[in-house]
């Protein structure tokens, strides 16, 4: 007997519209200025993205995997609530808030690794907790997320935030290590990974080389996949790296060799 084949497919997607962006005044009056939500704007589009989801790929989402930012958590939980929407009505403007999902078939957890870039270009300083405690607890980023969908037997690939000031070399390799991780970890399912500008830009130059990411959609998204084979064992075997199959909502400019 041969090995059967299959695809694993990875979507990264950027979180939608950030509060803060839009309300100059939000962080003069927030607890947590470094951790905006999304507007209800964001939340919107977010659902409806997911909604695109199922029309623009060919393959069901089987795990999604969020930074622990609320703007990411917002997102994530907007795009599994239109993926596992039931009888709703697909022609009106929707967020999660107007539907009833079916949670059976799709799993969700947090991962550390996926965050935003830890360091002050990203995060204003001012802006930055004075004492460094970012206070990200699992338990309080999983009650954004929806539910009956939480993996709470999964183990994250980072276990702890980045060190505040990590370079952007040192940000950009976590983005690739984690997404290949996670990728690695779970060879026989398709994951949505939802991260930050950052993440998606940097997957994008990974997958597609020879690519610099210029401008980046909030939801944008990035797709890429690769083989794998299910042996005798049930063991799964993955053929190669991960390579580049589409996007949405980037703009880049092929890299000019000399």
């Amino acid at each position: 007997m041969g090995q059967s084949q299959m695809e694993q497919h990875v979507v990264v997607m950027r979180h939608g519209e950030r509060r803060d962006n839009v309300e100059p005044l939000w962080a003069a009056r927030a607890s947590r200025r470094w951790d905006p939500p999304l507007t209800d704007d964001g939340k919107a589009y977010a659902f409806k993205e997911g909604r695109h989801f199922l029309g623009r790929y060919n393959f069901s989402i089987n795990r999604v995997i969020v930074s622990p930012f609320l703007r990411c958590l917002q997102t994530a939980n907007e795009v599994v609530s239109a993926l596992r929407a039931v009888d709703y009505d697909p022609t009106a403007m929707l967020s999660s808030s107007d539907v009833t999902i079916d949670p059976s078939k799709i799993k969700v957890s947090v991962e550390y690794g996926l965050c935003e870039m830890m360091n002050s270009i990203a995060i204003r300083p001012e802006m930055a907790p004075k004492d460094g405690d970012f206070g990200f607890d699992v338990s309080r980023c999983e009650a954004s997320l929806p539910a009956g969908t939480i993996d709470h037997s999964t183990q994250m690939v980072y276990n702890e935030l980045p060190k505040w000031e990590e370079t952007v070399t040192e940000a950009r390799t976590r983005y690739i290590r984690v997404i290949k991780a996670l990728a690695d970890k779970y060879p026989s399912e398709n994951l949505l990974l939802v991260t930050h500008g950052e993440g998606v830009g940097t997957a994008f130059s990974s997958f597609k080389q020879g690519c610099v990411v210029y401008d980046l959609d909030y939801c944008g998204t990035v797709h890429a996949k690769r083989d794998i084979f299910l042996g005798q064992n049930q063991s799964f075997t993955a053929a190669g790296d991960l390579s580049y199959v589409g996007h949405s909502g980037i703009l880049f400019n092929e890299a000019i060799s000399n």
